[in-house]
């Protein structure tokens, strides 16, 4: 039964936004889709230092938050190069897929008790894209929705998480208490957040740093660049000075200048109680 219907999804606005749109269909301008391809990417822990009164403050960005500098005709050309390898077939990028749980009815990855996708060495440390190809693959093997062996008798996730939001009774974990679904939009954190329970510019990596499966994943994370004095203070004011943004955007490989209406609160925000 599908897991909104019996009750388990959250009706927590932002995060009904996110999932609206998701559906498993195959695109009206692509009716002779074949197959979804599905792709994992490396996409690593970062770790930057913000200068602020005299002292560094390393601060962790999760996985997703910044630009890795592929682009989606990089992996377009990979599939076509080095996985359909004949000419004359389509492909194009699938929007609005349940990823994760596509990747692991693929036998690409497995969950985590939290509720994330993991894959190999890779850990959850991943970026999942999925694409429609007119190729046929003459493969229909789809397998069961699947935990990590490693979760069976582990629940290091469920004590590291600040909230509680993982529980061994349901495994959709409890999203209207998850760090990430506040300090990735903008607004005020709700009075019930610790403030000593933030942890990362966005998102939240409590259940994925301590986590065995990501043993591996974490011990290479990516180094940036140090944000100075004047930058940190910059946006802990809130300050848009287009020359110091487009020096931040270049550190941290997210577009702050170019959409700083958007970024700038947010920043402000989750920057301001990291430092405290």
């Amino acid at each position: 039964m599908h897991l909104d219907e019996e009750g388990k999804l959250s009706n927590n606005k932002q995060f009904r936004e996110y999932i609206k749109e998701m559906k498993f269909k195959v695109p009206d301008n692509f009716p002779t889709a074949e197959y979804v391809i599905v792709l994992a990417r490396e996409d690593k822990l970062a770790l930057v230092n913000f200068n602020f009164i005299g002292k560094k403050h390393e601060v962790m960005i999760s996985p997703g938050y910044y630009q890795s500098g592929l682009k989606k005709e990089d992996l377009t050309n990979l599939i076509q190069t080095k996985i359909i390898k004949e000419k004359g077939y389509r492909v194009e990028n699938a929007q609005g897929l349940h990823l994760k749980l596509l990747a692991v009815r693929s036998g690409l990855a497995r969950y985590g008790r939290n509720n994330i996708s993991y894959v190999g060495e890779l850990g959850s440390f991943l970026a999942l894209s999925a694409y429609f190809t007119d190729f046929n693959f003459e493969n229909e093997i789809l397998y069961d929705k699947r935990m990590l062996d490693e979760c069976e008798n582990c629940k290091i996730c469920m004590k590291a998480c600040p909230n509680n939001c993982i529980s061994e009774e349901n495994f959709v974990i409890n999203v209207d208490k998850c760090i990430t679904l506040y300090n990735e939009v903008e607004g005020e954190f709700p009075e019930w957040i610790d403030q000593n329970k933030h942890n990362a510019l966005f998102g939240c990596m409590k259940c994925q740093m301590f986590c065995p499966a990501n043993k591996e994943a974490m011990k290479n994370p990516n180094r940036f660049n140090d944000i100075t004095e004047e930058e940190t203070s910059l946006l802990i004011n809130g300050d848009k000075n287009m020359t110091l943004l487009e020096s931040i955007s270049k550190k941290l490989h997210i577009p702050i200048a170019s959409n700083a209406d958007y970024y700038l609160p947010i920043i402000k925000r989750n920057l301001g109680v990291l430092l405290r």
